[in-house]
């Protein structure tokens, strides 16, 4: 039951995040992709603390929203959940690392991407 939640969640997210990049994206900023990594942030913030601090969430609801909706809607938001996790349980050194190494790494590798996708054509 738990694939389930996730698949139709990550459904539902992903189409949600594309309207909304129909809707708001611009030539000169991607609105709709900002967007979707702020409230994904925001809610998933919300859907952990309903879930698995104050088990208002039943697991699979929790993974129907947390991991399907919101992985499907952004994975900045499943990031940022882990680095405030880090830093809620005092590993300050270890939520800087991984949010640094997570942007810079991430970076790089898009752009190493673009490159050798720009060699091969």
């Amino acid at each position: 039951m738990a694939w389930i939640a996730v698949a139709v969640g990550g459904a539902v997210g992903s189409l949600v995040r594309y309207l909304l990049s129909l809707l708001a994206n611009q030539p000169e900023w991607p609105w709709g992709t900002w967007i979707a990594n702020v409230c994904g942030s925001l809610i998933i913030g919300i859907l952990f603390v309903l879930g698995k601090e104050r088990g208002i969430l039943s697991p699979t609801l929790y993974l129907l929203f947390a991991t399907g909706v919101m992985g499907g809607f952004t994975t900045f938001s499943s990031f940022s959940l882990e680095v405030v996790t880090f830093w809620g349980e005092g590993h300050l050194l270890r939520g800087t690392l991984y949010a640094l190494l997570s942007l810079g790494v991430g970076l790089l590798s898009c752009a190493v991407g673009i490159w050798l996708a720009r060699q091969w054509s």
